[in-house]
């Protein structure tokens, strides 16, 4: 690290380690030569959406509680629900994000009507982190049955509790520090999570506090830090003008995989590497969108950090997640390729947005 930058990195660390993680991170940030705003693991919001809840669909508050503490989520519900087992996606927002803001930005609820699972989507409280930042970095939120990870596999037990949920077939998925926190729970609770998806995120246990957080996300994990084993599936996807957390760290995510050979096709500007197992089933895909800066891909503009152009990272998650667990009940277990929405609207005969 620069001599320039120790003096700042050594008070951010002190006031890590006093609790005052939003003071700590504005500190960063200007050392850095960049604004106050985000947290480690997310940028600023350009101004929170509200989705869309069509004639039969629900959308319920919730709340869980444990020794760690309380967290809010919202419950999406659609209309094709009649009370018969469903699966079950967990989508982790990304700092100073909400639930609202992600969904309408990530149009999974659209997803959730096509193909009838639940949403859940925990948010953040404010007075955990000021910049509504999953704690992902600290090692008290990285660990099994303790912290957050504690709190979002609870909001999971509790959306399987209230509604009939199909076993083995709950999976989780986040953006940024969302992306990160999701990360650690492939790593903490493979026996609740069928497969992850981890959109701009990094590795379980690659920081420790802010200034590792920092460091991580703007150079990727040292070569010789490994991911995790997991053992379940895991679907990637980064952008190759991603300032805010580099690109070689969708390839440490990759790294308990790198012993095999993907599986390459490309499109207009992205990559798409399949992984298989030695059995020939598919563990591990990572997309690579090369224009596509710290944002959802093929999201929609109502929520912020999304990009409508490229791959529709929405629709290929459910896609792997659907596939790696039994496939779409209506199709005979074989799921569709997604193309960017542009693209579709055009073969619906509408305009691309």
């Amino acid at each position: 690290m620069p001599d320039q930058l120790h003096d700042p990195m050594t008070e951010a660390t002190r006031l890590t380690r006093a609790g005052r993680l939003t003071e700590a991170t504005a500190l960063i940030q200007r050392t850095l030569g960049r604004q106050p705003g985000p947290g480690p693991g997310g940028p600023t919001p350009a101004g929170p959406g509200r989705p869309e809840t069509p004639a039969g669909a629900r959308l319920l508050d919730g709340s869980h509680r444990n020794a760690a503490g309380s967290r809010s989520y919202r419950l999406y519900v659609p209309s094709g629900y009649t009370g018969q087992a469903v699966p079950l996606v967990v989508m982790l927002h990304g700092c100073t994000q909400t639930a609202d803001d992600f969904a309408a930005g990530t149009r999974m609820n659209e997803l959730a009507e096509r193909d009838t699972f639940l949403v859940a989507y925990p948010e953040q409280a404010p007075k955990a982190n000021g910049q509504r930042c999953w704690n992902w970095f600290l090692p008290a939120h990285q660990r099994r049955d303790a912290g957050e990870p504690s709190l979002l596999a609870g909001i999971t037990r509790q959306a399987m509790t209230t509604h009939q949920v199909e076993p083995g077939r709950v999976f989780v998925a986040g953006l940024s520090a969302g992306g990160a926190m999701a990360a650690v729970l492939a790593a903490t609770y493979p026996d609740l999570y069928a497969a992850a998806g981890i959109h701009s995120g990094l590795v379980h246990g690659a920081a420790q506090d802010v200034p590792s957080a920092y460091a991580v996300m703007r150079a990727g994990p040292p070569a010789e830090t490994r991911a995790p084993g997991t053992s379940i599936p895991l679907i990637v996807f980064q952008g190759g003008r991603d300032t805010t957390v580099a690109p070689a760290n969708a390839a440490a995510l990759l790294r308990p995989w790198s012993g095999t050979s993907p599986e390459a096709s490309t499109g207009p500007g992205w990559t798409r590497r399949v992984y298989r197992d030695a059995d020939g089933r598919v563990v591990a895909e990572w997309w690579s969108v090369d224009g596509l800066g710290h944002a959802w891909s093929g999201g929609s503009p109502e929520g912020s950090f999304t990009d409508p152009a490229g791959p529709d990272a929405s629709a290929e998650l459910v896609r792997f997640f659907l596939d790696r667990s039994g496939g779409r009940r209506a199709e005979g277990g074989r799921g569709r390729m997604a193309l960017p929405r542009p693209l579709r609207s055009l073969f619906r005969g509408g305009r691309g947005s």
